[in-house]
């Protein structure tokens, strides 16, 4: 009988199906984790380049009204990003995407942030039967990326909108050292993925109420628009503990009480649909990452793994399950489905193989993430 294997640096296993490990037991999203540090160390050399990335970013958007882009969706590392950016001296332009899922405390944190920080809010709200169409969709599709529609739409609506106002820069919060990569088996997104998926479990023909990320559509954003993503969190020394300290003192920012648990959808996503049926906890990357970055020990994270499995609230699935009109037939049928992947359906990633060296030369150029090369096309 195959025994578990587990990293001998991070806590992430054998449940990872794409994992590996070296002669040292370390694993492939370890080694992910030092090639990024690697390019962005932190000290003086990463604070030299930060300064001069808000150099560009403030001359970029010289005689407008803002110059740059943040999404926020009142979880704790878009909020930070937003007040970084002002600390920097920024201009930001928040904006955010209601899916139709957000709880009572994102829409203050959201509404706390932005009038404390004299930060103009940009809303775009999704059709709610046609975002529900897409959803269910991906639930039926049998893979574990139902929460997808959700990030492709709000990728896809910061590069909307940044085109809209002429701005050059998106801030990203997210950052290796804290929230890690998650694999490739767990979490995968591109446009056709969504439209075949779409194709094959929705029911409404197109989507219109927030704008399609074609490849043609990204090519045109980032090479004749010039727009780049800006990772803001991986330049600075970032420490969650002290973070939430820091928001709720000058932002009034509550916490949620989970990883992205301010969106009702992504709560029951992380806490029940992905251990139910995938055997899948993404604390495993959140606190690898910590573990990596030397925020909390290998042993602390091993002991919040094995004595508190993920713990979901029936209220939580009864909820999403009515709100998107599935019928508890057809929601057993779901759950009782074979498990699927990406690689069950159209995707670029093979595309994105076969041209993983120029793929490599713009994530040199920070035309694309770092991570877009390290995690899919090498």
């Amino acid at each position: 009988m195959h025994k578990e294997q587990i990293c001998s640096r991070c806590i992430l296993d054998d449940t990872i199906e794409d994992i590996w490990y070296d002669e040292f037991g370390e694993c492939k999203y370890c080694k992910i984790h030092d090639e990024l540090e690697k390019a962005h160390p932190l000290g003086p050399t990463l604070e030299v380049e930060l300064q001069q990335m808000i150099a560009r970013i403030k001359k970029a958007g010289r005689n407008k009204k803002y110059d740059c882009i943040v999404g926020v969706s009142g979880g704790r590392d878009s909020t930070y990003t937003l007040l970084t950016a002002k600390r920097l001296g920024l201009r930001p332009l928040a904006v955010h995407f209601d899916n139709g899922w957000n709880s009572d405390i994102s829409v203050r944190n959201i509404k706390n942030a932005c009038q404390k920080l004299d930060v103009e809010l940009y809303t775009i709200v999704a059709d709610w039967e046609e975002f529900k169409d897409l959803q269910v969709a991906f639930l039926k599709s049998s893979t574990p990326d139902a929460d997808i529609p959700t990030d492709y739409a709000i990728y896809s609506v910061l590069y909307h909108v940044a085109s809209k106002e002429g701005l050059k820069y998106i801030l990203n919060g997210h950052s290796f050292r804290t929230e890690g990569t998650s694999p490739i088996s767990w979490t995968y997104m591109d446009p056709l993925y969504v439209k075949d998926v779409h194709k094959k479990f929705g029911k409404i023909r197109r989507i219109k109420s927030f704008p399609h990320m074609s490849v043609a559509k990204l090519q045109f954003y980032i090479w004749v628009k010039g727009i780049r993503e800006f990772r803001l969190m991986e330049f600075i020394d970032y420490n969650k503990t002290e973070v939430d300290q820091i928001l709720k003192q000058e932002l009034d920012w509550e916490y949620y009480g989970g990883h992205h648990h301010e969106n009702h959808f992504t709560k029951f996503f992380q806490s029940y649909y992905l251990p139910q049926k995938f055997n899948i906890d993404k604390r495993k990357t959140e606190l690898s990452a910590l573990i990596r970055s030397g925020q909390c020990t290998r042993a602390e994270a091993l002991s919040e793994i094995e004595s508190s499995p993920y713990i979901y609230e029936q209220e939580t699935v009864d909820y999403a399950v009515n709100k998107l009109g599935i019928s508890s037939k057809e929601w057993e049928e779901i759950m009782n489905m074979p498990i699927k992947s990406h690689d069950d359906y159209k995707t670029l990633l093979p595309l994105m193989r076969i041209l993983r060296w120029p793929i490599k030369m713009a994530t040199q150029m920070k035309a694309l993430p770092k991570i877009l090369y390290l995690k899919y096309a090498r």
